[in-house]
C-alpha cells in the first residue's frame, strides 16, 4: 500500500514536506477524472475578440522540450525533480498573437470543471509550461491529461489539470476565499486571508485521506468506462 505521509527534507520551501510519489490529488477526490481526449486542445479567448485555438499540431511545431521542476501542493506535500514535457506558455501565447497582456487577469479552466485565476506576470513566467507528458509518458486521467498547466513557482491549484481554456478578463474573477490570486510558494501564499503558517498542520492532515480517495475514484471511473 502506498503511503502518502510526507517527511521533512532539506531544500524545500517554507512549510513543505517531501513525498516520494506523485499522487492523484483534488479538492473533490470523490469525482473521477473526465474522459481524456486523444489529443490536447486549448481555446484562448479575450473579451470582445474571436478566440484562438491551440492544437496538438501547433504545440509540436513550437518544439516541446523536457523541463525538470519540483511540484508543491498547498496542503504541504512536495515532489521533487519531476520531468515534464511541453511548451512554455508564453511561447504558445506569442504564437497566437498575444505577446503583451490584453487584460490583467486570466481564468484557466479544466475539463473537470475546476478553474483558477492568474495574473499576466505569473502566467507568462519562464517556468510556466503547457505540459503533455510526465516522466516520459503522456499525461493521463490521474495527472491531468491530455494538457496541463504547470506553474512550478505557485501552489499546485494553479497547475490546472485537463486544461481546455484560457480566458483573459479585465475584472478580477471572484474565487473561493481560500484561493490566493498569486499563490507563490516562496511567500507561502496558501490562502487569500489567512497566514500560510497557520494552515500547515490542518492541511497536512488532509493529505493521506484525500490522496487515497482520489486514487479510489480514479479506479472507479476506469471501471465505469
Amino acid at each position: 500500500m502506498t503511503r502518502y505521509w510526507p517527511r521533512r527534507a532539506p531544500g524545500l520551501p517554507p512549510g513543505q514536506r517531501l513525498l516520494t510519489v506523485m499522487p492523484r490529488f483534488s479538492d473533490d477526490p470523490l469525482r473521477p477524472p473526465p474522459s481524456v481526449p486523444a489529443e490536447p486542445s486549448l481555446t484562448v479567448s479575450i473579451e470582445g475578440v474571436s478566440p484562438a485555438h491551440v492544437s496538438a499540431e501547433l504545440l509540436e511545431r513550437l518544439g516541446p522540450r523536457d523541463v525538470r521542476a519540483d511540484f508543491h501542493c498547498v496542503t504541504t506535500w512536495s515532489v521533487k525533480d519531476l520531468r515534464w514535457r511541453g511548451v512554455p506558455l508564453r511561447d504558445v501565447l506569442a504564437a497566437v498573437g498575444i505577446e503583451q497582456a490584453p487584460a490583467p487577469y486570466v481564468v484557466a479552466r479544466g475539463a473537470d470543471r475546476r478553474w483558477t485565476a492568474l495574473v499576466w506576470d505569473d502566467l507568462t513566467a519562464p517556468d510556466v509550461l503547457l505540459a503533455t507528458h510526465l516522466g516520459g509518458e503522456p499525461l493521463d486521467g490521474r495527472h491531468g491529461g491530455p494538457l496541463r498547466l504547470v506553474a512550478p513557482s505557485q501552489y499546485g491549484y494553479k497547475s490546472v489539470k485537463h486544461l481546455v481554456s484560457l480566458d483573459f478578463r479585465h475584472a478580477e474573477p471572484r474565487a473561493a476565499a481560500k484561493l490566493h490570486l498569486r499563490a507563490r510558494v516562496a511567500l507561502e501564499e496558501r490562502h487569500s486571508r489567512l497566514p500560510g503558517r497557520l494552515l500547515r498542520v490542518p492541511y497536512r492532515l488532509m493529505i493521506s485521506p484525500t490522496a487515497r480517495l482520489a486514487e479510489r475514484s480514479l479506479h472507479r471511473g476506469s471501471d465505469a468506462e
